[in-house]
C-alpha cells in the first residue's frame, strides 16, 4: 500500500476527530444537551435532514459507507470492504435486510432516538448472531423509554427546512407500561441541480417493563422522495426514487441471570420502489422501474449455561417476495430463508484471567437452495487488569442468497443486466484482535483475511449498455485499529483502517467495478467533541481516505477528506435549549464515493432542539 499523502496526514492532524459519550447534562432535568445515538461520532444528526439510523454510521470507524445525494437519501454500507449486498442490518434477534437489491438496507422508519448506539458484528459474532449477510452487520437493541422529549426545528441553504417531535411517557414501579413516538419531515432543493428531497417519518412504540424482561412493540412509516443526476447510471440523466417503507415489529429480551438471556422477535417490511431514470420523461400507466417487497420473519436467540459448558444458539426464518414492472425474468420472485447457529463454549481459569473456547457450526437453508453447514470457532484470552485486556483469533463461514435485482433484471437489455445462473454467496473470514487501555486510552485492533466465493458485484464491461451482475471470488485483507480518550473538556475517538484485495471474475471480461473493488485502501476518522464555555461546545467528525483507483470515477479523484462540524448553545437562561449550527462536507469535497455518481456538495444549516 503506498503512504498516505503528506496533505491528509496534516490535515487530519489538524482536524483531530472524535466522538463523545453523554453531553454535559442539566442539573435540573438531567436531560443531555445533545441525544446521543452513537459513542463513535461527534455530531449526532446530519446538517441535511432529521436524523435516521445510517447518520451515526457516516464517521463510524468501523463501518464505511457510500451515499447517493444525502447518506440519508441512499446510502450503501460496507463494512471490512464487502459490498452493499453483503452487509447486515440487525434489530436484536431479527435481521432485516432488502431482498430487492440492498441498496435499501438502510430504509428503516425507526427514530435513533428509539435505538441504543449501532453495534459492529463481524467475524465469528457476525456468524452467530445474523442471517443472509457474509461481510458484517450493523446491529441494534431498543432503547428503554423514559419519560423525556425534544421538538427540533432548522433552516438552510438550499431551501432546506426540517422538523421533527419526540416524545416519551413511563410509568413507574417494577412492572409499568411505557410508551413513545416521533415525527420528523424534511425538504429541500438539494446540493446540485435536480437534488430536490422530501422525505417524512411517523413511528410509535409501546414497552412492557418487567424486572427481568423488557417488550417492544413498534410500527414506523417512511416516505422518501429524492433526485439525483446519474444517480444509478453513468449517461447524465437526472433520476429519482420514491420510496415507501412499513416496518411492524415486536420483540422481548429476558435476562437469566449469570449473564445468560433470550431474545425473541417477529417483524414484517413492506418497500415500495419507483425509480425514474429520466424525471422529465411521460410516464404512462406502468412505471418502466416499480418494485415491490413483502418480507416477514421471526428470530429466537439466547445464552444459556449446563454446569461448566455454556450454550449460545441463534434461530431464524424469513419469507419475501417481490412484485416488479422489470424485475420479471429470473427462475423465482418469492423464497424463504431459514438459519439454525449452536455454538457452545467452555471457560477455564488462568492467571489473571480465563481462556474461552466457542465452536460451533450454522445450518443456512432456502427453498430455493440447497442448505449448507458453517463451521465457527474462537480461542480468547482475558485479563482482569493492566493494559491488555483481550487476546483473540477466531474462523467462521457465513452464506447469502442472491438479491432479486441481480437474479431477475433482463440478462440482455435494459440499464441493469441481471444474471439467472447466480447462486449461494460464501464467505471465509479469519482474524485475531485484541483491545486494552493505555495512557487514559482504550482501543482495540485486528487484522483479517476473508475469501469471498461466487460474490455478487456489479460491473462494467467496454462496449457494453449498462452494468451487469457478475461472480467474482475475492480476497481481502484488512488492518483496522480504533482508540479513544476522554478529557475534562473534550473526548476524542481516532479510527484507521487499511484494506487489499485480489479479484477473479468469473463471467465476462471486466473493465471496471462499480462496488467489490470500489473502496478505501486506507481510511482515517477523527472525531471530536469539545467543550469551549459552559454553553458552547464544537463537534467535528473527519473522514480521509485513499481510494482503489477506479475508471469509472469522473471526478474528485481518489484521495479525499470530508468533514462534518457543528457548533451548539445552551443559553445559561434557558438550559433546555440547545441553538445549533452545522456544516456537512465542510471543504466542499467533490469526490465520487460510487463511481460516477456526482458527490454531495457543502451544506450549511441553523435550528434549535427544546428537550423537556
Amino acid at each position: 500500500m503506498r503512504p498516505v499523502s503528506r496533505t491528509i496526514v496534516l490535515a487530519s492532524a489538524l482536524l483531530a476527530g472524535a466522538a463523545a459519550p453523554l453531553a454535559a447534562q442539566d442539573g435540573a432535568t438531567g436531560m443531555p444537551a445533545v441525544t446521543v445515538y452513537s459513542p463513535s461520532v461527534a455530531n449526532q444528526s446530519p446538517a441535511g435532514t432529521f436524523a435516521m439510523p445510517v447518520s451515526a454510521l457516516r464517521y463510524e470507524p468501523l463501518v464505511d459507507i457510500e451515499p447517493r445525494n444525502m447518506a440519508e437519501a441512499q446510502s450503501d454500507v460496507t463494512i471490512r470492504g464487502d459490498t452493499f449486498e453483503n452487509t447486515g442490518m440487525q434489530i436484536g434477534a431479527l435481521s432485516i435486510f432488502d431482498p430487492q437489491t440492498g441498496h435499501y438496507l438502510t430504509e428503516l422508519p425507526i427514530a435513533p432516538s428509539m435505538l441504543g448506539a449501532p453495534g459492529v458484528l463481524v467475524g465469528a459474532d457476525h456468524a452467530a448472531g445474523t442471517m443472509n449477510s457474509t461481510g458484517g452487520a450493523v446491529a441494534y437493541d431498543w432503547r428503554p423509554v423514559t419519560a423525556a422529549g425534544f421538538a427540533s426545528a432548522g433552516i438552510g441553504d438550499d431551501g432546506l427546512s426540517r422538523e421533527e417531535v419526540y416524545e416519551g411517557v413511563s410509568g413507574r414501579g417494577p412492572d409499568h407500561l411505557a410508551a413513545d413516538a416521533d415525527w420528523a419531515h424534511s425538504e429541500g432543493n438539494g446540493t446540485v441541480p435536480f437534488g430536490d428531497f422530501h422525505f417524512d417519518r411517523a413511528d410509535a412504540r409501546l414497552e412492557w417493563v418487567q424486572p427481568d424482561s423488557r417488550t417492544d412493540l413498534f410500527a414506523g412509516y417512511q416516505a422518501s422522495f429524492f433526485g439525483w443526476p446519474n444517480l444509478y447510471t453513468p449517461f447524465n440523466s437526472d433520476e429519482t426514487e420514491n420510496l415507501q417503507t412499513v416496518l411492524l415489529l415486536a420483540s422481548n429480551l429476558t435476562e437469566l441471570g449469570g449473564g445468560d438471556f433470550v431474545q425473541s422477535g417477529v417483524f414484517y417490511r413492506r418497500n415500495k420502489d419507483d425509480y425514474a431514470f429520466d424525471r422529465f420523461a411521460p410516464l404512462g400507466p406502468v412505471h418502466p422501474y416499480q418494485h415491490t417487497t413483502w418480507e416477514y420473519g421471526a428470530g429466537l436467540g439466547g445464552r444459556e449455561s449446563i454446569g461448566a459448558i455454556t450454550v449460545n444458539y441463534h434461530l431464524e426464518a424469513t419469507t419475501d417476495a417481490l412484485r416488479s414492472t422489470s424485475l420479471i425474468y429470473g427462475p423465482y420472485h418469492s423464497r424463504t430463508l431459514e438459519k439454525a447457529t449452536l455454538v457452545p463454549e467452555r471457560s477455564w481459569a488462568a492467571e489473571g484471567g480465563a481462556v474461552t473456547l466457542r465452536a460451533g457450526a450454522s445450518y443456512d437453508n432456502s427453498n430455493r437452495a440447497s442448505g449448507v453447514f458453517s463451521p465457527l470457532a474462537e480461542l480468547s484470552r482475558t485479563w482482569n487488569s493492566g493494559g491488555l485486556q483481550r487476546l483473540y483469533v477466531s474462523t467462521a463461514t457465513t452464506t447469502e442468497m442472491p438479491s432479486y435485482t441481480a437474479l431477475d433484471s433482463s440478462p440482455t437489455l435494459g440499464l441493469f443486466l441481471g444474471n439467472p445462473n447466480l447462486g449461494r454467496q460464501t464467505s471465509h473470514d479469519t482474524e485475531i484482535g485484541a483491545s486494552g487501555s493505555t495512557g487514559g486510552w482504550t482501543g482495540q485492533a485486528d487484522v483479517f483475511y476473508r475469501r469471498d466465493d461466487n460474490l455478487i458485484d456489479w460491473t462494467y464491461t467496454t462496449g457494453v449498455f449498462g452494468r451487469a451482475a457478475n461472480a467474482v471470488d475475492l480476497d481481502t485483507e484488512g488492518l483496522e485499529l480504533v482508540a479513544r480518550r476522554t478529557w475534562t473538556m473534550a473526548t476524542v475517538v481516532l479510527g484507521y483502517a487499511a484494506l487489499g484485495k485480489s479479484a477473479n471474475y468469473l463471467g465476462a471480461p471486466v473493465t471496471a467495478s462499480f462496488y467489490a473493488l470500489n473502496y478505501a485502501r486506507q481510511r482515517l476518522t477523527a472525531a471530536l467533541v469539545l467543550t469551549l464555555t459552559g454553553t458552547l461546545e464544537l463537534r467535528l467528525d473527519n473522514a480521509a481516505r485513499i481510494q482503489e483507483a477506479d475508471a469509472l470515477r469522473t471526478q474528485g479523484g481518489n484521495d479525499a477528506l470530508t468533514s462534518s462540524l457543528g457548533l451548539g448553545w445552551r443559553p445559561r437562561a434557558i438550559r433546555k435549549l440547545e441553538v445549533y449550527a452545522q456544516v456537512d462536507n465542510l471543504w466542499n469535497s467533490a469526490f465520487q464515493a460510487v463511481p460516477g455518481v456526482p458527490a454531495s456538495r457543502r451544506q450549511l444549516s441553523f435550528g434549535a432542539t427544546y428537550g423537556w
